[in-house]
């Protein structure tokens, strides 16, 4: 099951208590204080992990606890600290406090982590409180309580392109055909009751993520429906795909249909509606004589906007027009890209090949650049290099070369 909120409840480790203890030994009369200090306590730890796509695992489970630090011990034993709890989140979770609803953290790229919630600090043994005037001290400190954080997870997918439309557009039978995702189908509207990820393979070294939210109506961006609820997982796509049936199964115009999400896109966040649109019309083979293309046409003729918007018509159950649909998104996607290097920012792999695919692999150094050869070349043959000597930083300090030849020489009388 796809969850993408969940609420949990972290509490880091307790420190581990000092010691109270005083060195008792055989012929050692008066050994003083020994007591050893507490370990801290673990931490719980965030991080966002490629291949992690929800928060199922937080589904079942709310509280999660790090392990406590161990007590000290005499013999000036420090007390064992306790292993922090790293907790992998998708990419685009966003860390907010139940509180008082501000966002903690958004950990938006591979590999962000931080500690959401730090481990108490090892109580002090006696030996500590040691001192002249204090000889016998019997003070010892307990360890502190770990952290305690009480928020909420929020997934907001990270997806490329993002499908929008109203319920029974064909969404999920698009998704379906152009990426091995498989979400549900039916011939009744809100199929799709949560968000759906597909990863569209154009060839070996080209693919792009695609996002299926449920099926938007008016009043969506007030509360209405199900698609409100998951317009947070488009918003960081960077390019809209706008599906419209030209025949809509409740009898309402498409052209109608079309004007009241881009109405909903604009309530829910204005940012949204500016971004580049790609409208497809679904089950083309409905409209035959053309009347709903050309009447799309002519609202984009007489509505015009700042974006870039081009019109698609496909056929996703006869698989009509998905090849030049998928290669306009894959440019588009590209071009997004190129400009988000450009501009420093980093491209989110998905999948773990991808994260493979990005790491720079260490490149083989041939056995013959390595050692003492790897300075050679055709201008410097090994003539022209002088032998290694091994005691040459030893005729340095002594002024003369290898010892052991040096004894031999004063053995037999000759001069070194």
């Amino acid at each position: 099951m796809f969850i993408d909120r969940v609420e949990v409840e972290l509490t880091a480790g307790k420190g581990g208590d000092g010691c109270m203890s005083f060195r008792r030994e055989k012929f050692v009369p008066k050994g003083g204080p020994d007591g050893g200090d507490g370990g801290i306590g673990g931490s719980i730890i965030l991080e966002a992990k490629v291949g992690v796509n929800s928060l199922s695992t937080f589904a079942g489970k709310r509280f999660f606890k790090a392990e406590k630090g161990q007590p000290g011990q005499g013999r000036l034993k420090h007390g064992r600290g306790g292993h922090d709890l790293r907790l992998y989140v998708p990419c685009g979770t966003s860390v907010i406090d139940a509180a008082d609803g501000y966002v903690i953290r958004d950990l938006t790229k591979v590999g962000d982590e931080f500690v959401i919630a730090r481990g108490g600090r090892g109580g002090h043994g006696n030996a500590r409180f040691k001192s002249a005037t204090n000889q016998v001290p019997r003070e010892k400190t307990p360890g502190t309580q770990g952290e305690y954080r009480h928020v909420f997870l929020e997934l907001k997918s990270i997806a490329d392109v993002g499908l929008i439309g109203k319920p029974n557009a064909g969404k999920s039978t698009l998704l379906s055909r152009i990426s091995s995702a498989r979400p549900e189908i039916a011939d009744y509207p809100f199929t799709t009751k949560y968000p759906n990820l597909g990863i569209v393979e154009i060839d070996v070294e080209r693919s792009f993520v695609l996002a299926d939210i449920p099926g938007l109506i008016e009043g969506a961006s007030e509360g209405v429906g199900l698609g409100h609820e998951f317009l947070r997982h488009i918003e960081r796509a960077g390019l809209l795909v706008h599906l419209v049936e030209p025949m809509p199964v409740d009898g309402s115009d498409p052209i109608q249909n079309y004007g009241a999400i881009r109405d909903e896109l604009r309530h829910y966040d204005t940012k949204m509606a500016d971004r580049d649109e790609l409208v497809v019309m679904t089950k083309c083979e409905l409209d035959t004589d053309g009347e709903v293309e050309a009447s799309l046409k002519e609202f984009f003729a007489e509505n015009p906007v700042d974006h870039e918007r081009q019109l698609f018509k496909i056929s996703a159950a006869a698989e009509i027009g998905l090849t030049d649909l998928t290669n306009e998104i894959m440019d588009r996607v590209t071009k997004r890209r190129i400009a988000m290097i450009e501009a420093g920012e980093d491209i989110m792999p998905i999948r773990e090949v991808d994260q493979e695919a990005l790491e720079p692999k260490p490149s083989r150094v041939p056995p013959h650049k390595q050692g003492m050869t790897a300075s050679l070349s055709n201008e410097q043959r090994p003539m022209d290099v002088e032998a290694y000597d091994i005691w040459a930083e030893d005729k340095k300090h002594r002024g003369h070369t290898n010892p052991h030849i040096e004894r031999s020489k004063r053995r037999t009388g000759k001069k070194p």
